[in-house]
């Protein structure tokens, strides 16, 4: 079966100080976690990233988008699409958002289960969840693929 979306996919947890980041195999089937970018200024941070897409021949940004209970956009999703807006001239590769809801929750939960102690985890849980982020992208794009 041919691949309809082909190419390396790149995750994003954009937060307010910090900015999860993570790699899909180059047939966009797994995603791992990858960095932590520190936020200095949106210019500078979407150049950080545009930098990754190019070095790592990235085809889809896929950003995870924080909405609200009702899956409407609150004050932090807006922040989400006005970086994204900053990051777009910079890049040639196609940008999705994926809803984010509970993905700190759930890699919270996940690095709990793996015994990372609570240090370990704040190093780690912005890139654990950009991997939380991309991989339910990646999986549904299976998903839809194999049902068409």
């Amino acid at each position: 079966m041919s691949q309809p979306y082909p190419g390396r996919s790149l995750g994003l947890d954009i937060g307010d100080v910090r900015i999860g980041v993570a790699l899909s195999d180059p047939l966009g089937i797994i995603a791992s976690p990858h960095d932590v970018i520190r936020c200095t200024s949106p210019q500078k941070d979407a150049a950080a990233i545009a930098k990754l897409v190019e070095e790592k021949e990235v085809v889809r940004v896929v950003a995870g988008l924080p909405l609200d209970q009702r899956g409407e956009c609150g004050p932090q999703a807006r922040k989400v699409l006005a970086f994204l807006d900053e990051l777009r001239p910079l890049i040639k590769a196609e940008i999705v958002t994926q809803d984010e809801r509970f993905t700190t929750a759930a890699a919270e939960r996940m690095l709990i289960d793996a015994d990372v102690s609570r240090k370990g985890r704040k190093k780690v849980i912005d890139k654990v969840a950009a991997q939380y982020i991309l991989q339910t992208y990646l999986d549904r794009q299976a998903r839809d693929r194999s049902a068409s």
